[in-house]
């Protein structure tokens, strides 16, 4: 497994209307997506965010990057980030 870790900072004021488009659009969306295995959304009440997308395998999320999902999904929020999102990958070595 893999996992794809978004990494943003959010304005305070938009928290809730982050949280609500990422329930509402960006997870329903992802679903559909090859190799798709779940996410998992951590804040803080200072706006930092970290959003973690599990994948089958790195290449599933590499070709969901390709595809322009990832971009699309991100454009969802560019009135709510204080600053461009940073992503990291990594390989998922244990699981509980």
């Amino acid at each position: 497994m893999f996992a794809r870790l978004t990494i943003t900072q959010v304005k305070i004021d938009k928290l809730d209307e982050a949280e609500k488009v990422t329930k509402e659009s960006v997870l329903p969306a992802a679903k559909s997506q090859k190799g798709f295995r779940g996410a998992y959304l951590l804040s803080e009440p200072s706006g930092k965010a970290i959003m973690i997308s599990l994948w089958e395998t790195e290449e599933d999320a590499i070709a969901n990057e390709k595809s322009g999902y990832y971009q699309e999904q991100l454009a969802k929020f560019k009135d709510m980030f204080t600053a461009p999102p940073v992503h990291e990958g990594y390989e998922v070595s244990l699981q509980a």
